[in-house]
């Protein structure tokens, strides 16, 4: 969106400032999200545009971006343990060209791939992990720029998450639809442990990373965030990913402390 222009571009800023040098000092990011520390940041190779979507399965990363200039949308696909571009994918559908939030269950990956306005339209693509093709395609009426994927079910935010989705993926003609219980505009989200967490701003300089309870989606704890949660984030038990910047980007890892989990 082009409040993220500006946004993305604050957001590197801070990030700078936090430090200079992720590798020499990571003690000043021991505080850059609520009840977690810092444990070292990844290089993400490769061409990169603007980052949306992040996601993690065994030795890769997953990543999405969209290139405004041309107006076309990308997965990328990097090795976990070195960072290097593996693959990549374009997901443009048209006027559908903003990839957002992804998440995975199981082989499939979920992409919303909306455009580039409010109250638009979007495509829910499932692609195949191991085939990097896409297997099923759900429109909706709206513009989705997240998605989470736990079974049958996809639940999806709308433009900054005013509203969640809950999607059966089986039978998508039929759509709950529910007000965000938070104000935070959500921008990545992913089930972990039978709950929904999801991540994104408050504010240009901050965020808060969310536990919503399954299925009444109702808000059950969230921790501050600053400018970390502006685009990609994943959940693996208490370790947190977080990728805020735009192409060359780095994926941050954060370890979150015992008790600061719901």
């Amino acid at each position: 969106m082009e409040r993220r222009t500006v946004r993305s571009g604050l957001t590197a800023i801070m990030l700078l400032l936090s430090s200079l040098s992720v590798a020499a000092a990571p003690e000043p990011f021991s505080d850059a999200i609520e009840g977690a520390r810092f444990r070292g940041a990844t290089v993400l190779g490769g061409e990169v545009f603007h980052v949306q979507g992040l996601a993690l399965q065994d030795g890769r990363v997953w990543v999405t971006s969209v290139d405004r200039r041309t107006r076309r949308g990308w997965l990328h696909l990097f090795d976990r343990a070195t960072g290097r571009l593996v693959r990549r994918m374009e997901v443009t559908d048209g006027a559908r060209y903003h990839p957002g939030g992804i998440s995975i269950d199981g082989h499939s990956l979920w992409v919303p791939v909306a455009e580039l306005r409010a109250n638009s339209s979007a495509t829910l693509v499932e692609v195949d992990t191991d085939t990097m093709r896409a297997k099923r395609r759900i429109t909706i009426a709206d513009h989705l720029g997240c998605v989470a994927a736990h079974g049958r079910w996809l639940v999806a935010g709308n433009w900054d998450s005013r509203a969640l989705y809950v999607i059966d993926r089986d039978d998508p003609v039929h759509v709950r639809v529910v007000p965000n219980p938070s104000g935070t505009r959500y921008q990545d989200m992913k089930f972990v442990g039978g709950k929904l967490v999801a991540g994104g701003p408050r504010t240009w300089w901050s965020g808060t990373i969310d536990w919503l309870d399954w299925p009444a989606l109702t808000l059950r704890r969230s921790l501050q965030a600053g400018g970390y949660t502006a685009e990609g984030m994943a959940v693996e038990g208490r370790d947190l990913y977080l990728a805020p910047e735009d192409g060359p980007t780095r994926l941050y890892h954060f370890r979150l402390e015992t008790g600061t989990r719901a």
